[in-house]
């Protein structure tokens, strides 16, 4: 067995999402954002990758972050939350990317308020994966390291 280090992978989060538990549990479940965590790094390591996850409700601090993981070539699993429809500079930041990027949401957002249909990250994303609640980091976590779950 090589020495090497897992490969790395951000988990980065947009606003109100550390009050995961206690905001809208009918939306949002009711695992805590601690329980985010503890899923997202132990499913990493099950995968064989280094986990780190993030939140920010700073627009300008979630831009550096994508600028990080770009600079790093970092794949991302990003769920931009409310940033998902209005922030063109964290889209801009996004699109400079040098590794896999999946959007993730919790809840569907095409399933909820208009103004929640419209993602401007998308476009940019590798991939989208929205409604599994906790499940759609899990699901974004495989499909990065090629574990794909089988139908």
């Amino acid at each position: 067995m090589s020495g090497a280090a897992p490969p790395r992978v951000l988990v980065l989060n947009g606003p109100n999402l550390g009050r995961l538990g206690s905001r809208e549990p009918d939306v949002y479940g009711s695992t805590s954002y601690a329980g985010l965590v503890e899923r997202c790094t132990e499913l990493g390591r099950e995968l064989g990758l280094e986990v780190e996850v993030r939140e920010t409700n700073d627009e300008g601090e979630m831009i550096r972050w994508l600028h990080e993981a770009a600079d790093a070539s970092l794949p991302v699993v990003l769920n931009p939350a409310a940033f998902t429809h209005y922030s063109y500079g964290m889209r801009d930041a996004a699109a400079q990317r040098t590794a896999p990027l999946i959007e993730v949401h919790i809840s569907n957002p095409h399933a909820r308020e208009e103004f929640r249909h419209t993602s401007v990250v998308a476009a940019v994303a590798s991939g989208t994966i929205a409604g599994f609640g906790i499940g759609s980091y899990e699901l974004a976590l495989r499909a990065l390291a090629g574990d794909r779950p089988h139908s």
